[in-house]
C-alpha cells in the first residue's frame, strides 16, 4: 500500500492523464469524467474488466498488467492507495518527475467551482450516494457525480452534469476524505473499520469529526450509530441534520417492514409524514433512504417530491445483484466486507429468499480486518444456512503469519454450517453441492469474489 503524498501540487492543467489501476470503481469514474472533458486518458490494470472495456469504448488506451512500458509520456499520473510501493509505473513516474497525484486529489480537482456533496461512512456509502443522485435527477437537477458503483437506472458510476452540484462517495479508508472542499457531508455511520490505518477507534472518530467540521453548509449524520452519535457531539458551529430511528432524529423512520423483497416504512421530515415502499429490500436501505432525504430537504427541496424521487432508486452494481438462476438456484453477488454490512446484507436476503436457504461464499478482505473481526464475521455469517469461506483477498497488505480465512471458519459456533475452502477452484463445486431448488447462493466480499459467479452457475448446471 502506498501512502498518499498530498504535498504534491495538482497541476492547473492535468493534460494527458495516466491512471495506475484504472479499473477500480473510484478510478474508473474519474477517468470517465476526464474523457468527457476532452482529456487524453491512458491507464493500466491487472485485469480486463467490464469497467476497462467501457473506458476503452470511450477512447482510453488501457494496458493489462503493470509495466514501465505502459506509462508512456503523460502530463499527470493518478494513483490509488491500493498500489504497492514497488509498482513499476509509479516508480518510473516519480523518477521522471511527472506529477503523481492521489485519486482523491484528482477528484477534488474535478469538484472545484462546484457545491460538493460528499458521502462518507464505514458502510452504506455507495447506496446512499446513488440515492442522493437519483433524488436530484428526479427533481430536475443534473448533478455531476462519481460513485463507487454503477447506478442501475443510470447505467454508469460517473457523469459530468450541468448543475453546480457535484456528488461523490468519499473514501475514509486512508484519510483522503479530508482533502475535499465539502459543502454538504452525509455520514452514514462511523462503525469501526480501517483501524490498520488509524490505529485506534478514537483516531477513526476524530477524523470523521474533522470531515464533518469541514462542511461549509450543513452536516447530515446518523442518529442511531453509536460512533456517529459520538462524532455529532464533536461538531461545533455547523448546521446538523440527523436521520434514523431515534425519537429525536430530524428525519425519522418508523414502522419499518423489511420482511419482503421491498422494504416498507414511514418517514417524517419537514413536519410531514410519508409512507414509502422501495424497490430494494432491507432495513439498512430504509436507513440509507432517510439519509438521502435529509440531504435533499437540507438543500431546500420539497419533502414530498424528494421522497417520490429517491424512491425510484433501483440499486447499484454489486449490492445484492442477481446474476443468474440455474436448476432453481439464484446466484447473487454482494459487496459486503465488514461484519455490520454482512449482517445487513443477509438480513435483506433472508426477506427475499422465502422458504429457500442462504448459502454464502465469503471472501475475507485484508489480513488486518480478518484478524481484528474474525469472531464478528463468524457471528454475522451464521445467519446463512451454509457458509463457504475462501482465503483472504490481500489487496494492499502483506500476508500476516497465521492469518487466513480459517480464522473466520474456526470462529463459527456451529462447525456443521461452515466450510473453509482455501483453493479457489474447489469452492464452486462445494457451494453447488450444498444448494437445492429455491436456494440463494451469494458471493460476498469487496475483493474479486464476484469473478466466481460464472463458475458457480457452471457448477450448478453440471451438478
Amino acid at each position: 500500500m502506498i501512502k498518499p503524498d498530498f504535498s504534491q501540487l495538482v497541476p492547473e492543467n492535468l493534460g494527458t492523464v495516466h491512471f495506475v489501476g484504472i479499473g477500480g470503481s473510484g478510478m474508473s469514474g474519474i477517468a470517465r469524467i476526464l474523457l468527457g472533458m476532452g482529456h487524453k486518458v491512458t491507464g493500466s490494470d491487472l485485469r480486463d474488466t467490464a469497467a476497462v472495456a467501457t473506458l476503452r469504448e470511450l477512447g482510453a488506451t488501457i494496458y493489462i498488467g503493470h509495466d514501465e512500458a505502459h506509462l508512456g509520456n503523460p502530463d499527470t499520473v493518478v494513483v490509488t492507495s491500493a498500489l504497492w510501493p514497488t509498482n513499476p509505473e509509479y516508480l518510473l513516474a516519480k523518477e521522471r518527475g511527472i506529477p503523481v497525484i492521489h485519486r482523491s486529489q484528482a477528484l477534488a480537482y474535478l469538484t472545484t467551482k462546484h457545491r460538493l456533496i460528499a458521502v462518507a461512512g464505514a458502510h452504506g456509502k455507495t447506496t446512499s450516494t446513488g440515492m442522493v443522485i437519483t433524488g436530484l435527477l428526479g427533481m430536475g437537477v443534473d448533478p455531476s457525480f462519481v460513485n463507487g458503483g454503477v447506478i442501475e437506472s443510470e447505467g454508469t458510476s460517473a457523469r459530468w452534469g450541468a448543475s453546480d452540484l457535484f456528488v461523490i462517495e468519499a473514501d475514509e479508508s486512508d484519510g483522503s476524505f479530508l482533502h475535499y472542499d465539502t459543502a454538504i457531508s452525509l455520514i452514514t455511520n462511523v462503525d469501526p473499520d480501517h483501524l490498520d490505518h488509524y490505529g485506534s477507534l478514537e483516531a477513526f472518530e476524530a477524523e470523521f469529526a474533522k470531515f464533518a467540521q469541514g462542511s461549509k453548509d450543513f452536516v447530515v449524520i446518523s442518529s442511531d450509530d453509536p460512533g456517529a452519535v459520538r462524532v455529532t457531539k464533536l461538531i461545533k458551529d455547523r448546521k446538523v441534520i440527523t436521520f434514523g430511528k431515534a425519537e429525536n432524529a430530524d428525519v425519522r423512520l418508523t414502522e419499518i417492514d423489511a420482511s419482503g423483497p421491498k422494504v416498507r416504512f414511514e418517514i417524517s421530515a419537514a413536519g410531514q409524514s410519508f409512507k414509502v415502499e422501495l424497490l430494494i429490500p432491507g432495513e439498512h436501505n430504509a436507513i440509507n433512504f432517510a439519509g438521502a432525504l435529509a440531504v435533499l430537504v437540507g438543500l431546500g427541496f420539497d419533502a414530498a417530491k424528494s421522497v417520490a424521487s429517491i424512491a425510484r432508486f433501483g440499486g447499484t452494481e454489486r449490492r445484492f445483484e442477481l446474476h443468474g438462476v440455474e436448476r432453481g438456484v439464484s446466484v447473487y453477488d454482494d459487496f459486503a466486507h465488514h461484519p455490520t454490512e454482512v449482517t445487513a446484507a443477509l438480513k435483506g436476503a433472508r426477506a427475499v429468499v422465502g422458504n429457500g436457504r442462504l448459502i454464502t461464499v465469503f471472501q475475507p478482505h485484508l489480513y488486518s480486518r480478518t484478524r481484528l473481526f474474525a469472531k464478528e464475521f463468524a457471528e454475522a455469517l451464521a445467519a446463512s444456512d451454509e457458509t463457504v469461506v475462501l482465503d483472504i483477498y490481500a489487496a494492499r497488505e502483506d500476508p500476516e503469519p497465521g492469518v487466513t480465512g480459517a480464522l473466520v471458519s474456526d470462529a463459527f459456533l456451529d462447525k456443521n454450517k461452515v466450510h473453509y475452502v482455501a483453493e479457489w477452484d474447489d469452492a464452486p463445486a462445494v457451494a453447488a453441492s450444498l444448494a437445492r431448488d429455491g436456494d440463494f447462493i451469494i458471493t460476498m466480499g469487496c475483493g474479486d469474489v464476484y469473478r466466481m459467479v460464472p463458475q458457480l452457475l457452471g457448477a450448478l448446471k453440471t451438478s
